[in-house]
C-alpha cells in the first residue's frame, strides 16, 4: 500500500454547515428528550400531567429546531474562520493510504 500526501486548502462552507446542522438535530433531540421528561415529571408531581406532557413535547420540537439552526449557523461560521486560517497558514497536510 502506498501513502499519498494531500493538502486541504479550503472547506465547503455549506457542506460543513449542513453536517453541523444534522449534529445539532441529534443534540437537540437528546437534550429535548431530557427536557421533556423533566418537565413532564415536574408537571405530574404537581398534578398537571397532561399539561406537562404537552409542554414537554413542544419543548422537544423547539430543541430540535434550535439545535438544527444553531448547528447550521455555527458550522458555517466555523468553516469560514477555518478557511481564513487555512489561507494564512497554507493548508493542512494529510497522508492518505490507497486501499487495494
Amino acid at each position: 500500500m502506498s501513502v499519498t500526501p494531500y493538502m486541504i486548502k479550503k472547506l465547503g462552507v455549506i457542506s460543513i454547515a449542513k453536517f453541523c446542522g444534522v449534529l445539532g438535530i441529534i443534540w437537540g433531540l437528546v437534550v429535548g428528550i431530557f427536557m421533556m421528561l423533566g418537565i413532564g415529571g415536574i408537571a405530574a408531581a404537581m398534578g398537571r400531567g397532561a399539561l406537562g406532557a404537552g409542554i414537554g413535547i413542544v419543548g422537544l420540537i423547539i430543541m430540535i429546531i434550535v439545535g438544527a439552526i444553531a448547528g447550521f449557523i455555527g458550522g458555517a461560521i466555523l468553516a469560514i474562520i477555518y478557511n481564513i486560517v487555512l489561507g494564512a497558514i497554507g493548508g493542512i497536510e494529510m497522508d492518505l493510504e490507497v486501499k487495494a
